[in-house]
């Protein structure tokens, strides 16, 4: 070989590689599949949306689940369809960040986003047996409860390993037989339904409680970027993941509001029962008992798609924390048959084991807490890339807006971020600085670690995006 050719040899070596992330399977995501992860990685159903009425009555309700997604979710969608569609692979957030503002906040991010996907994942199969129970009350408490959490967790992640093209089309199907009763729940209504009802301000005697009505519209139009991560397993993305977002958004919002003006428009207010778990409560009033236990039935299909979407989301986003560098390449191993990186799967499954026997409510809220954090360094990844990288391609791009315009947009959810994260309680804030300062010192230690060659790193210091006119 020539001295010539040598060189243009090493220059192909040195020249950016097309991303690590994006997989060479056959089987990605289509649109359809993607459509019911994103709505399952943001809701599931209108399950847990009750608590909107008993904390401010049903005209608030109505209006928080009409005009919130406005203020909220679609900002958020619209950042991460941007942002997936820009870098589109594996990782999602913990990209941007890293793309950003370099190493230490894309690790940052990972944390933040890693542990409060982990502990919202530990909480899906304890819901699952608390329904299951209703039916065999065998699992109400002792061995029988923790072997079933155990089992059931073990089951769904198995579920998980199998492939994401079959998780995709499971959550197709959990979608449709879960939303199935709350579409009777609508027909059986009509006849009942009294519009004055709509526009009640709640019980007189029955306090707001604001808090409560916030954090419930918060955390049931939230997410949005969970399903970023997996881009790099989708066909096209580029163009599947901005139709996928918005599909997703126009499901959810139907998905809250019909059933909604459904129960509060064929019954009378009675204020203190809308809590949790109502709907079920609720059908069995307007229609019998059959439909009370079909929604039921239906909650223990949402759980399990909650948990198919939230499992899916940490795995990869490990994958993606791999391929960047900040974790050992044994972190990024795929399984052989099914191409599903096992160990991401695996990780999370044990933390989910060990965080769901536990009592956790605390530890939610500081999830809650640093999830707050992570959204903050979104929206700022996000404003950072377009004033540092103007000329990047981005295939989707938040149409009508320049810098200023997406200031002030990202500004409003902001604001609500802030005082998520004001009104929480001095434990919240002392075990968020704890798992923080874990975050910081496990960027370090992986930095020693690949010092001292303990492990071996993927180099994912170089940017596999380039800026073009």
């Amino acid at each position: 070989m020539g001295e010539e050719e040598q060189n243009i040899c090493l220059l192909e070596e040195q020249l950016p590689q097309p991303s690590p992330t994006r997989t060479k399977s056959s089987k990605k995501l289509s649109l359809l599949p993607l459509i019911f992860l994103i709505y399952f990685e943001v809701a599931g159903g209108p399950y847990g949306e009750e608590s909107a009425v008993g904390a401010a009555g049903p005209l608030f309700a109505l209006l928080g689940f009409l005009i919130f997604p406005f203020i909220w979710s679609i900002p958020e969608a619209l950042v991460t369809a941007e942002l997936a569609t820009t870098f589109p692979g594996n990782g999602g957030f913990v990209i941007w960040a890293h793309q950003a503002f370099g190493p230490f906040w894309g690790s940052l991010m990972g944390s933040w986003k890693f542990l409060s996907g982990v502990i919202n994942l530990a909480s899906y199969p304890v819901l699952c047996i608390d329904y299951l129970k209703l039916v065999f009350p065998v699992f109400s408490s002792g061995f029988p409860h923790y072997f079933a959490i155990l089992i059931s967790t073990l089951l769904l992640s198995f579920l998980n390993y199998t492939g994401l093209a079959i998780v995709g089309y499971t959550a197709v199907t959990l979608g449709v037989f879960s939303l199935f009763p709350f579409l009777l729940l609508t027909l059986f209504s009509l006849p009942k339904i009294d519009p004055g009802r709509w526009i009640s301000l709640g019980q007189k005697g029955v306090e707001k409680n604001w808090t409560l009505f916030f954090n419930t519209l918060f955390w049931n139009l939230n997410f949005w970027d969970n399903a970023s991560t997996l881009a790099g397993e989708v066909e096209q993305p580029q163009s599947t993941f901005p139709k996928a977002l918005f599909s997703a958004g126009f499901l959810t919002c139907l998905a809250y509001l019909i059933p909604l003006l459904a129960a509060t428009g064929a019954m009378p207010l009675d204020q203190e029962n809308w809590v949790d778990g109502y709907f079920a409560d609720a059908a069995e009033i307007i229609a019998g008992k059959w439909l009370k236990i079909c929604i039921e039935i239906g909650a223990c299909l949402s759980i399990i798609g909650l948990y198919q979407a939230q499992l899916s989301s940490c795995a990869y986003q490990i994958l993606g924390m791999t391929d960047l560098g900040l974790l050992p390449k044994v972190f990024g191993a795929r399984s052989i048959w099914f191409h599903t990186p096992w160990v991401g799967i695996l990780l999370s499954t044990i933390l989910a084991l060990m965080v769901s026997y536990m009592n956790f409510s605390n530890i939610i809220s500081c999830v809650n807490f640093l999830y707050s954090l992570g959204m903050l360094l979104e929206f700022a990844s996000f404003l950072w890339l377009r004033k540092k990288s103007p000329t990047m391609k981005r295939p989707f791009k938040v149409p009508m807006l320049e810098l200023p315009g997406l200031v002030l947009m990202c500004l409003i959810p902001s604001v609500f971020l802030v005082y998520v994260m004001a009104v929480a309680t001095k434990t919240v804030y002392v075990v968020s600085v704890v798992l923080t300062c874990f975050g910081i010192f496990w960027y370090f230690f992986m930095n020693l670690c690949r010092s001292k060659m303990w492990f071996q790193f993927k180099n994912g210091e170089k940017s596999n995006y380039e800026d073009s006119d």
